[in-house]
């Protein structure tokens, strides 16, 4: 079975290359971009801006085919892909969760962006701590390597 998604929009950042972009939204405190959406699509923002942060989805468009097996940014040992948030992956959507500053528009302007300029962006949705947020046990090989997170940069190994 077969899926197609239509882009709605484009995220700036000040990212113009993979190599030394921060792996996850929360080791990117501070940085700021913005998310041009689409104007046919600028109609679905409505009460947007009553949301201090966003959930982004979007195509890793500059990430290589993905392999089942791979070394993530934060380990020296293989991982199977759904194990891992690395992008090059056999359907290459990427999520991030960024704190929405305000809306200009069809603009959306964000903080804490771990995106590369010019990633085609598929959806948003609101993030909501009682929906989003879990307790949980275990978080396996990466509790042994969380620790990294905050110095651990895009290396270029998936481009």
């Amino acid at each position: 079975m077969e899926f197609k998604y239509q882009v709605i929009g484009v995220i700036h950042s000040p990212f113009r290359e993979p190599r030394g972009v921060p792996i996850q939204a929360s080791a990117a405190r501070g940085i700021r971009g913005s998310v041009e959406v689409y104007p046919e699509y600028a109609d679905g923002l409505k009460d947007l801006e009553e949301f201090s942060h966003i959930i982004l989805l979007y195509h890793f468009h500059r990430a290589k085919p993905g392999k089942l097996l791979v070394r993530p940014y934060m380990d020296e040992e293989e991982h199977g892909i759904f194990a891992t948030r690395a992008p090059s992956r056999p359907n290459p959507i990427g999520i991030s969760v960024v704190r929405l500053l305000r809306i200009n528009g069809n603009v959306l302007h964000v903080e804490d962006v771990d995106i590369i300029d010019g990633t085609p962006l598929l959806d948003i949705k609101p993030y909501v701590p009682e929906f989003d947020v879990r307790e949980v046990e275990r978080t396996g090989w990466l509790e042994k390597n969380v620790h990294r997170l905050e110095k651990t940069r895009d290396d270029g190994r998936f481009t």
